[in-house]
């Protein structure tokens, strides 16, 4: 009984670690880089990321996530700026289209999502690690995420 019980609370704690409930919109100001952020999920700064924008993760440090914006002053197009970020080999996932790319993998148990959209002079990237073991309890938010990346 004792165990039966504890796995329920194991489960249930891992349904509702990837359910957000509250949202805000970070904006970076000197790029008009915006993102729809599930602040119920990402509730500490974890730093700050290479060039602008702000680093955030889970108070039990299982997931993080990223946003910045970066110059594109040499005009690179989205398939030239992943070659030379040199993304790791295995990507699960890529698509890469005139303004934006997507890839998406697993390393060490964790999904890592990165997307990029393309805008004169920047690129605005959001970056989500979370546990592969939970991969459908966070399908929603990096669709909203994902969706609500904008660079104006």
């Amino acid at each position: 009984m004792k165990t039966t019980f504890a796995v329920g609370l194991a489960l249930l704690a891992t349904l509702s670690a990837a359910r957000a409930e509250s949202w805000t919109t970070y904006r970076i100001p000197e790029t008009g880089t915006s993102v729809d952020i599930p602040t119920s999920l990402f509730t500490e700064t974890a730093g700050k990321p290479d060039g602008l924008g702000q680093q955030f993760r889970t108070s039990d440090g299982r997931a993080d996530f990223t946003v910045q914006a970066v110059s594109n002053s040499q005009g690179l197009s989205p398939a030239e700026f992943l070659a030379r970020k040199n993304p790791p080999s295995g990507i699960v996932y890529k698509r890469i289209a005139r303004n934006f790319f997507v890839v998406s993998s697993i390393r060490r148990d964790k999904i890592w999502y990165d997307r990029c959209n393309f805008s004169r002079g920047y690129v605005h990237c959001v970056l989500i690690n979370y546990p592969a073991a939970e991969k459908r309890q966070w399908d929603r938010v990096v669709t909203r995420v994902s969706h609500s990346l904008s660079p104006n």
